[in-house]
């Protein structure tokens, strides 16, 4: 694809990978960082008819082994993620998470209280990069004081670079390399934000699976909504306020990979969970839709949370809006080499 054209889903089709998911990669068990040999991950982009990644990643710098240079890796990453977080500020993803996530705490609140059990909760972001989400909850106190909030990142260098920022700006947080689903991080409220179209085929159900096997009491993962203008909005938005190559790139591939609204709601349908979509397709305007989260609440929950919604809660379907669209689950979900880097324990957007 010429670097001055907008993306053509003809020419990119959905089989393209984002860069920044295979240039680092990690040991899901320990979390140790492997090498990655700069012509295997050439050898993937060209498989997949990606020359313009092709380029990109010729540039990377690699050791006489050709290995790639893990210092300049995490530079760029960390160079790429920052402009990240000022395309969150300006999309205003703090606020747009907080609109379902608050109303969730309170029906958290209002069934333990019930029950006799109170807080403390606690909030954890999986994937969550340089923490920016995290870090303004901390920063605005929007989810109470009873809330502990989390960032969890296989990245190193990016849980590194979140975590001295938060002490730079005085903020009470915390954020852990490692994976989100353990024991020690264990969440009342999953979140993330760029993250599941990154998971593929099965990975993307052993990722809600996960979730519904924790103690956690409920989910709300924002990612791309999947309409036909996305790439191009993507590509416009990713050329006007990216200097990264390789975020330009991944802006746009991202938008290609983001999931159906029935892939999604079918994949988190999980035993335990009441999968809920906010703002579907059919409800949305495509011209102001960039981002939406999928949701899912215990049981017991449900009545409580679209109480604590109030009108808004008219903009949640369940997976019944589609009954009758002659959607397989197996088929929508649609298989494709690769997973996330760090399926189901918390990969880098």
């Amino acid at each position: 694809m010429a670097a001055g054209r907008p993306p053509d889903r003809k020419v990119l089709g959905v089989g393209r990978l984002e860069i920044s998911d295979l240039i680092t990669a990690v040991d899901a068990g320990s979390g140790a960082r492997l090498p990655v040999r700069r012509d295997e991950v050439v050898r993937r982009l060209r498989e997949s008819g990606d020359e313009r990644a092709v380029r990109i990643v010729r540039r990377l710098p690699v050791d006489r082994d050709g290995v790639l240079d893990p210092g300049a890796v995490d530079r760029l990453l960390i160079g790429v993620h920052t402009e990240l977080q000022r395309l969150s500020e300006e999309l205003r993803i703090g606020e747009r998470l907080v609109d379902p996530v608050g109303p969730l705490f309170d029906a958290i609140r209002e069934v333990g209280g019930q029950n006799g059990q109170g807080g403390p909760y606690r909030l954890v972001d999986v994937g969550c990069g340089l923490g920016y989400v995290v870090r303004w909850l901390a920063a605005t106190n929007a989810l109470g004081p009873d809330v502990e909030l989390v960032g969890v990142d296989l990245d190193a260098a990016l849980v590194g670079e979140a975590d001295r920022l938060a002490r730079a700006e005085g903020l009470t947080c915390r954020f852990v390399h490692g994976n989100a689903f353990g024991p020690a991080e264990a969440a009342t409220v999953y979140v993330s934000t760029g993250l599941l179209h990154h998971f593929r085929g099965p990975a993307l159900g052993e990722f809600f699976r996960a979730q519904a096997a924790s103690p956690a009491q409920a989910f709300c993962h924002f990612d791309i909504a999947a309409t036909r203008l996305a790439p191009i909005g993507a590509w416009i938005f990713h050329r006007a306020r990216m200097r990264h190559r390789l975020g330009r790139h991944d802006g746009v591939v991202s938008a290609l990979r983001a999931h159906s609204d029935e892939t999604l709601l079918r994949a988190a349908a999980v035993p335990g969970m009441r999968a809920l979509l906010y703002e579907p397709g059919g409800l949305a305007n495509p011209f102001c839709t960039t981002l939406r989260p999928i949701i899912g609440v215990r049981p017991q929950l449900e009545a409580p949370f679209r109480r604590a919604l109030g009108r808004a809660a008219r903009r949640m379907v369940g997976e019944e809006h589609f009954a009758g669209a002659g959607v397989v689950a197996g088929a929508a979900v649609g298989v494709e080499a690769g997973g996330a880097a760090g399926a189901g324990a918390g990969a880098t957007r």
